[in-house]
C-alpha cells in the first residue's frame, strides 16, 4: 500500500520539486493541499499529470488518511498549520525556518519574529539525516534545514569535533546560491535585470541561517563568518569553508576525518585530496559533494561543499527525513 504525502505551497520552487520527487517514489502518492485558492498557476498541457487536490484543513488530513504533510510555506504560515495537521494525525515535516531553532527567544533574536509555537519549536527534531537519523526516526515532527546550512554543517562539523581546525583563528563561510533559493515570490532583487549579469553579496554576518550552523557545528558566533552571495543561476549552492589548521593536521589528515564521519553516507560524495565539486556535479540530486584542500606549511585549509538548494537543500532532504519517519528505506525515491 502507498502512503498518502500532503503538500503545501505545492506552487512554489521547493513544493513543486516535491511533487516530482514524490511522484517518482515507489511507496508515496502525493496529494496538493489547497491553502491559497486565489494564486495563480502556470499553464499546463491537457494531457499532464493530475494529483489529487483537496482543501487544506485537519479534517481533510484525518478524512482522507494522509500519513505525512510537506510544508513548503513561510514560517508564519508553517507555525499555523503545523499543530492542526499534527492533531489530525499526519507526521510533519516543515520546509521553513519555522522550527529550526531551539528556543523562542533565538527564533525571535535571528528572525525579527516572535514564534506563536513554542511548544512545537522545543519539540522539533532537525532534519539533517546525516547527524541525527536516529532521533527523526523518531519524531512527528521534522524542520527541514536551511539549504545553506545544509552544505555549511556538512562540511564544517567534523572540523570542529575532530578538532582538525583551529578555532581560536575563527572559521569563514563563502556561500553562494542560484535564485531560487529566494523562493518564487516576485522582488526587485530577484529580477532577471538585477540577477543576470550580476553578483552581490547580501544578509553580510546576519544571515538568518546563522545560527542552524553554530547549532549542528557546536560554534559560537564569534567564531564563525558568513556571507551569502547570490549567484545569476536558477539553481545550486556552492561554499567555500577557510580555516586554520590545528598543529599537526595535513590533508591526509582532513581526508581521513571526513572519510570516517561520511564514508558510509549515501548522500555526501566526497572528492580525492585537492580536488573540489562545483555546480553541475550536484545539479538536480540529493547529494552534497565535499572537497578539501591543506597546506601545512602555512596553515591554510580549505573544505568546499556544494548541493543543489532545491533538492538536498530542501524537497530532496524533506523526502529523505520523510522516509526515516515512516520507516522507508532512507534512499528511495531518491537514488
Amino acid at each position: 500500500m502507498t502512503a498518502r504525502a500532503g503538500v503545501v505551497g505545492f506552487r512554489g520552487y521547493s513544493g513543486a520539486e516535491l511533487v516530482a520527487i514524490l511522484d517518482r517514489h515507489p511507496k508515496v502518492e502525493p496529494w496538493l493541499l489547497e491553502h491559497r485558492t486565489d494564486a495563480g498557476e502556470k499553464p499546463r498541457p491537457q494531457n499532464a499529470k493530475t494529483y489529487p487536490r483537496v482543501p487544506c484543513s485537519a479534517e481533510v488530513v484525518r478524512k482522507e488518511r494522509l500519513a505525512v504533510v510537506f510544508l513548503a510555506t513561510p514560517p508564519e504560515v508553517s507555525m499555523e498549520l503545523a499543530p492542526a495537521m499534527l492533531e489530525a494525525g499526519a507526521k510533519v515535516v516543515d520546509l521553513s525556518g519555522a522550527f529550526r531553532l531551539r528556543t523562542a527567544d533565538n527564533y525571535a533574536n535571528w528572525y525579527k519574529e516572535q514564534h506563536t509555537q513554542p511548544e512545537l519549536l522545543a519539540e522539533a527534531v532537525y532534519g539533517l539525516p546525516e547527524f541525527y537519523r536516529q532521533h527523526i526516526s523518531k519524531a512527528r515532527l521534522v524542520a527541514n534545514p536551511g539549504c545553506y546550512p545544509t552544505a555549511a554543517s556538512l562540511a564544517i562539523r567534523p572540523l570542529v569535533a575532530s578538532a582538525a581546525a583551529d578555532r581560536s583563528a575563527g572559521i569563514v563561510c563563502d556561500a553562494k546560491s542560484g535564485v531560487s533559493g529566494a523562493g518564487r515570490k516576485p522582488s526587485l532583487k530577484t529580477s532577471f535585470c538585477e540577477v543576470t549579469e550580476n553578483f552581490s553579496a547580501y544578509s553580510i554576518l546576519n544571515h538568518r541561517h546563522v545560527p542552524e550552523v553554530l547549532m549542528n557545528c557546536g560554534l559560537d558566533e564569534k567564531e564563525f563568518s558568513f556571507v551569502a552571495h547570490l549567484l545569476p543561476l536558477d539553481r545550486g549552492i556552492l561554499e567555500t569553508v577557510y580555516f586554520r589548521l590545528s598543529p599537526g593536521v595535513d590533508e591526509a589528515t582532513l581526508a581521513s576525518v571526513y572519510e570516517k564521519w561520511y564514508g558510509h553516507e549515501p548522500f555526501v560524495r566526497l572528492y580525492e585530496p585537492g580536488q573540489v565539486p562545483d555546480l553541475h556535479a550536484v545539479r538536480r540530486t540529493n547529494f552534497c559533494d565535499i572537497g578539501l584542500r591543506a597546506d601545512p606549511k602555512t596553515g591554510r585549509g580549505v573544505v568546499v561543499a556544494a548541493i543543489d538548494n532545491l533538492v538536498k537543500g530542501a524537497a530532496g532532504q524533506a523526502v529523505q527525513n520523510m522516509n526515516l519517519m515512516l520507516g522507508y528505506p532512507e534512499t528511495e525515491g531518491l537514488l
